[in-house]
């Protein structure tokens, strides 16, 4: 089982890029929301990507209802600046998907009212609108793959050059 990032309507291609490359590191699988703000054969991607690109897991889907149809029964949370939990409050399952929304909206709140108990946030002051979508997907990431053991990850380093 592995984790899923949900991106809704993404509309910069090197948060994308980013975004990834860090799914590609920990084994989670991307999920696509359309319309896209660009083309994922645009070389902004492909940078931001780096060479990562060809061995990420993504699917792409014409709009929510189709996600939604791919993907039944999901345990979808959805973070949002207006959501109820602390992203650090709920428990993540091992296949959970996590959803984010496009970087000048989020996700529409037609989506969100019919969500409300799995909407999660990230703290911050009140006078920040957002974080950047990239940063998001990595703090919320990390934080469910800790929940879950960080399964199937390296979890230590080693130093080559000095002896400790």
């Amino acid at each position: 089982m592995a984790l899923n990032i949900v991106l809704f309507e993404p509309e910069i291609p090197a948060n994308t890029g980013n975004i990834g490359r860090t799914c590609v590191a920990t084994g989670t699988r991307l999920h696509l929301i359309e319309p896209l703000g660009f083309r994922l054969n645009e070389k902004e991607i492909k940078r931001a990507g780096m060479d990562y690109w060809e061995h990420l897991d993504v699917t792409r889907y014409i709009n929510f209802e189709d996600f939604l149809e791919k993907n039944p029964g999901a345990k979808i949370y959805m973070a949002t600046t207006k959501g109820l939990n602390v992203y650090t409050e709920v428990n993540y399952e091992p296949d959970c998907y996590i959803m984010f929304g496009k970087e000048s909206a989020g996700i529409p709140e037609e989506i969100l009212v019919n969500n409300r108990e799995n909407c999660i946030r990230i703290p911050m002051l009140s006078e920040i609108r957002s974080l950047n979508l990239s940063n998001s997907v990595a703090v919320v990431l990390y934080e469910a793959l800790r929940q879950n053991n960080f399964n199937h990850m390296r979890l230590q380093g080693q130093l080559t050059k000095y002896d400790w």
